[in-house]
């Protein structure tokens, strides 16, 4: 029984066996067969003529051109007429099949032994790819007759067109044909454009990263090797994959090989008896021959095999802590030396961030400085001093072109970076300056090199200088020049009431520019000298007193408050100043009031949000923490400067900060320039900020004297017209700051503090909610 079950088991498997081999034996005949025809279909595609006989057409000659014969040139006469050009992919078509059956002659389907499903997808993918193809032939091609004996499109792209054209036009037409055809070409070839386009991708980004002589001997099979090498990845075990520590593929392995050195720029210098253009005939403008001439350090520049020599030194350090890199290029520079690396693949620069101390301790030095982002190139720098540091000359800077094309009066000489190029800025675009750093790290030098460029730039007509020095020793040398609006501000309190002035005048410039229509104080200027020139001068819209003429209006100069330590008027005046700052930074620019703030104190409680929030151009000095880097330019950095003039500057609008070396001037250089301006004209202070000082210093007195009583006769003695006008008050029994300016003929801030003292000394309230006073005094009180 068991043997009868093995036998017809045996002989049911034998003829599974075969009927299996029959079936191999006929699909590979199916192959056999359709790629005969598709070569027959090529060859009489291919030796198509017109003059043969053929399906579309009848002619005389018997003789046929066509390699196929006779049945060769209808059917490639009919595949044409019918296609058009596309009839060329029937062969294709066919060998596409044959393949199918040959590659799953061994797959078994749910109907037989070929999936027939995805037969008949292949052959949706045909048909639209057919269809949009010969649409878009009859729509953009045009043949003539020798080689085809319809058109490009044939009769089939003929009649496609034809319904589409008049309904959504030739663009839609092409839109929809063009869907339809990248459709086609993915359901007929199995592609995926997305893994095409990152392929291509691929392949562009190789071509970029090749150099000129690679791209001389490249061939096409080299771009495409990456697949094979991928392939050959996929097949290596896991046990044999280990980690490879990212390499830099340099062009050449020679050890001598050059790096590109940037060499410095040779500064154009004029002569001495430079001017500003705009002020040759004037005397106010010094002379350049005040300035000491700059002396040439030759030891100061390195050589070129010095520099290669550092650029190797530097690539082996970092190959000691694991970085691999380049130099691939060196800028020279007065102060320091930018080397330009490029780092190996998927380094990161935080890496080399974090080496900075290692690395100066290596190339024994005081600092190193890595700048992560260079603007325009993917390349990190490493800034490492000079042996000899040259020093540089404010002569050379206010002597260069830059300087002298300048168009603006408030030019400012910050020095020259880190290639030698000269760094001159306008402070009316800024409008502010916020200046940090430590003792000794060159702030108080390079606030002299600008109230010196200022200077050499524009004369007390168009520029006024304000002065505030609590150390009583930085700006005393300026004490008496043409360009001051007051005497050197020594005490914070006075310092307040100066900058409560600058708020009222910057009022006052806003009510002068909106009446006459203007939006900043160059178009007042212009408006104002034009109507000059022309006869007709514009006169004080503002002007109340009808009794007095009203006077003609003038050009305003602007107006540049320095203040060389503003922490301590933090300190002593309190949260008012702040309010100050803050006001005259949010509107005071086009009022063409400028504040250069300058501090030795980096701290949170100097350097609020407010201030900082409304001052983005900064200067940064070397500081002692990282913490006080950020405090002043968001970012750290300055802690790693070398002092003594060496500067980071952060442009409005700029996220890297520019590394500066400030020029250096000496004490008897500012000697000689004051000197001559104090010779070339006196100064002329402004009476209405003197009064603000004295009103602030007699309202401190009255406050005083309130503590102790007998404020009113106190008051009298402060104050020549307080006497009249509290008689006039008491007469009237009205008050109120503007009555008195008019009535007195004084300043509204002269008034204002007229008005406060008799508050305090009780002769009237304080101001009500609607804005208006009480006298306490009766009339009759005074006539007794």
């Amino acid at each position: 029984m068991n043997q009868n079950k093995k036998r017809n088991t045996l002989k049911r498997q034998m003829k599974i066996n075969s009927r299996t081999n029959l079936h191999y034996c006929l699909y590979e005949g199916c192959f056999i067969v359709v790629l005969t025809f598709s070569v027959f279909l090529i060859l009489a595609l291919v030796s198509y003529h017109s003059s043969d006989p053929s399906w579309s057409h009848n002619v005389v000659i018997k003789k046929v051109a066509n390699v196929t014969g006779e049945i060769g040139a209808w059917i490639s006469d009919f595949l044409l007429y019918t296609a058009g050009y596309l009839g060329y992919l029937f062969p294709i078509m066919l060998s596409r099949v044959g393949w199918f059956f040959l590659r799953n002659r061994h797959v078994k389907g749910t109907e037989g032994f070929v999936t027939w499903s995805l037969v008949l997808l292949r052959s949706v993918g045909f048909l639209l790819l057919l269809l949009a193809g010969t649409g878009l032939a009859v729509i953009y091609c045009s043949v003539s007759s020798s080689h085809l004996p319809f058109n490009a499109g044939g009769i089939l792209g003929t009649v496609v067109a034809g319904k589409l054209l008049p309904i959504c036009n030739r663009i839609g037409t092409t839109l929809i044909l063009f869907s339809f055809l990248m459709i086609g070409i993915t359901l007929f070839t199995d592609l995926s454009w997305f893994r095409f386009l990152e392929f291509l991708g691929k392949v562009l980004i190789k071509l970029t990263q090749l150099t000129k002589e690679q791209l001389q001997v490249i061939s096409w099979k080299n771009l495409f090797l990456f697949h094979s090498l991928k392939n050959q990845e996929v097949s290596v075990a896991i046990h044999q994959i280990k980690r490879v520590n990212p390499t830099l593929i340099l062009e050449s392995q020679d050890m001598n090989l050059k790096v590109k050195i940037t060499k410095r720029p040779q500064l154009e210098i004029v002569d001495t008896e430079f001017k500003a253009h705009q002020f040759k005939n004037s005397t106010i403008i010094p002379d350049l021959s005040l300035l000491d001439k700059p002396v040439k350090n030759y030891e100061a520049s390195a050589s070129e095999e010095e520099l290669q020599k550092k650029s190797k030194e530097l690539e082996l350090c970092l190959v000691d802590f694991g970085v691999q890199s380049q130099v691939v290029s060196v800028h020279p520079g007065p102060v320091v030396t930018r080397f330009e690396l490029e780092l190996a693949a998927g380094t990161k620069v935080s890496r080399v961030t974090k080496l900075v101390k290692d690395l100066a301790r290596s190339l024994s030095v005081i600092s190193v400085r890595v700048v992560e982002v260079i603007p325009g190139k993917s390349v990190i720098g490493i800034e490492i001093p000079n042996k000899v540091r040259e020093v540089v000359s404010l002569y050379e800077v206010l002597a260069t072109k830059q300087y002298q094309n300048s168009e603006s009066s408030l030019t400012l000489v910050l020095g020259k970076d880190i290639g030698g190029y000269p760094v001159i800025v306008d402070l009316a675009k800024m409008p502010h300056l916020l200046v940090a750093g430590t003792t000794g790290s060159g702030k108080s030098v390079s606030l002299n090199t600008m109230l010196l460029s200022l200077l050499y730039k524009a004369t007390p007509k168009h520029l006024r200088l304000i002065l505030i020095d609590p150390k009583m020793l930085e700006f005393s040398i300026y004490a008496g020049i043409p360009h001051l609006m007051t005497p050197v501000v020594t005490d914070m309190k006075n310092a307040a009431s100066v900058l409560h002035w600058c708020v009222v005048e910057m009022e006052r410039r806003y009510s002068l520019m909106a009446a006459l229509g203007v939006r900043n104080i160059s178009g007042y200027n212009t408006r104002v000298r034009e109507a000059s020139e022309a006869g007709a001068p514009l006169l004080d819209p503002l002007q109340t007193n009808k009794e007095r003429k009203p006077q003609e209006l003038k050009e305003l100069p602007q107006i540049v408050v320095i203040a060389d330590e503003f922490s301590d008027m933090m300190v002593v005046v309190g949260k008012k100043i702040e309010t100050l700052i803050v006001r005259l930074a949010q509107k005071a620019r086009a009022a063409g009031i400028h504040l250069i703030f300058a501090t030795q104190r980096p701290s949170v409680d100097v350097i609020t949000g407010l201030i900082k929030a409304n001052i983005p151009t900064r200067v940064a000095f070397q500081v002692s923490s990282k913490i006080d880097s950020r405090t002043i330019l968001d970012q750290q950095g300055a802690e790693q400067l070398l002092g003594h003039g060496d500067l980071l500057y952060l442009a409005p609008g700029m996220g890297v900060p520019i590394r500066v070396h400030g020029p250096y001037v000496t004490d008897e250089e500012v000697h000689r320039v004051a000197e001559y301006l104090k010779k070339s004209g006196e100064a002329n202070y402004v009476e209405e900020i003197l009064d603000e000082i004295k009103a602030f210093q007699s309202l401190n007195s009255f406050k005083k004297s309130a503590l102790v009583g007998g404020l009113e006769e106190e008051g009298s003695k402060q104050d020549p017209l307080y006497n009249r006008a509290v008689e006039t008050v008491i007469q009237s029994q009205r008050v109120s700051v503007s009555s008195i300016q008019r009535r007195f003929k004084i300043g509204y801030n002269r008034a204002a503090r007229i008005v406060e003292a008799m508050e305090i000394a009780g002769v009237v309230t304080s101001i009500e909610n609607n804005g208006t006073r009480e006298v306490l005094i009766p009339s009759q009180k005074i006539k007794c």
